[in-house]
């Protein structure tokens, strides 16, 4: 039975879809956190390294492997969140998307169709990637926050360390510094995202055989395409976001559109890319890694449930 003729219920259709995203979230944030790191750094202070490479030697210098690796707990909480809501919105968004255009199947839907399914449920997942993703980007750049002193916390903290000083600081509206951004953000990025995975998963599929029937190398290529796509098509909002939440803890920071023109009049349109090289190299493994391991575990949960 292929995927696509599967039934199961739309509950447990929903607990599967969020189960394969969470498990896709682990996958991808092992794959590629220490460019999201260099990422993070290079956004939010861009005339302190040359570029890709002296941002991730300087950093493995002062910090070693750690350094690196700094924010991994809330990144994995952050993905696995965010992709558990995401993929469960997704599916139920797929749902909505396919009444509201009168078909029969969700696999009938276009790959346009699926996109904007995609951007819907970005809203939903939006609300609890801010708060965890905040937290990651504070920890990844303590050391330059230090350093230039905005910060006084010890460089080597803990999620909890910074998790408390947000709400001894901020209180727990601080926790969504930025979330006008993350939406600003995540809704037409996952367009994109979505669009350009399902058209690559379409390229490579052959006549007479389905989606949900592709091996490994194309779903990992359409992943980092989709990977690709999303952050070529909205990085400059994400670097906003970045300094938003990460300047944040010297004080509250202006709105998005305030830091935008700011940014633009003080450092130019380019300072908006900086660290984009890392962040597209990561696409590729992290997003493919995600795709992989959601399809993967989502087809055989799917099995498993319409077995029983």
């Amino acid at each position: 039975m292929s995927l696509e003729s599967a039934l199961v219920h739309p509950i447990v259709e929903t607990m599967i879809n969020l189960t394969a995203g969470a498990i896709g979230g682990v996958a991808c944030v092992l794959s590629g956190h220490p460019f999201d790191t260099v990422k993070v750094k290079m956004q939010t202070f861009p005339s302190m390294y040359r570029g890709f490479v002296d941002c991730s030697v300087r950093t493995y210098r002062q910090d070693g492997l750690h350094g690196l690796y700094q924010g991994t707990m809330p990144a994995l909480v952050a993905n696995v969140a965010e992709n558990a809501v995401l993929f469960a919105c997704y599916g139920f968004c797929q749902q909505l998307t396919r009444t509201l255009y009168g078909l029969e199947r969700v696999s009938d839907l276009s790959d346009l169709q699926n996109a904007t399914a995609g951007s819907f449920a970005s809203v939903f997942s939006s609300l609890v990637l801010c708060p965890t993703e905040l937290v990651k980007c504070r920890m990844q750049a303590l050391h330059e926050m230090k350093v230039t002193g905005k910060t006084s916390l010890h460089r080597q903290v803990s999620t909890w360390s910074i998790m408390r000083s947000v709400m001894q600081t901020e209180g727990p509206q601080g926790f969504f510094q930025g979330l006008t951004s993350t939406w600003l953000r995540e809704v037409p990025g996952y367009f994109f995202f979505f669009g350009g995975y399902e058209i690559s998963r379409t390229c490579f599929t052959k006549t007479g055989q389905a989606k949900g029937e592709l091996g490994v190398v194309p779903l990992v290529v359409s992943g980092g395409i989709g990977g690709a796509c999303f952050w070529l098509a909205v990085y400059p909002v994400d670097s906003v976001k970045s300094r938003i939440q990460v300047l944040s803890m010297a004080g509250r920071q202006a709105g998005f559109l305030s830091s935008f023109i700011n940014i633009i009049k003080t450092e130019g349109f380019l300072a908006l890319y900086c660290g984009l090289t890392p962040t597209v190299i990561r696409a590729f493994p992290s997003n493919g890694a995600l795709f992989l391991a959601y399809e993967l575990t989502r087809r055989a949960l799917t099995n498993q449930a319409s077995n029983h």
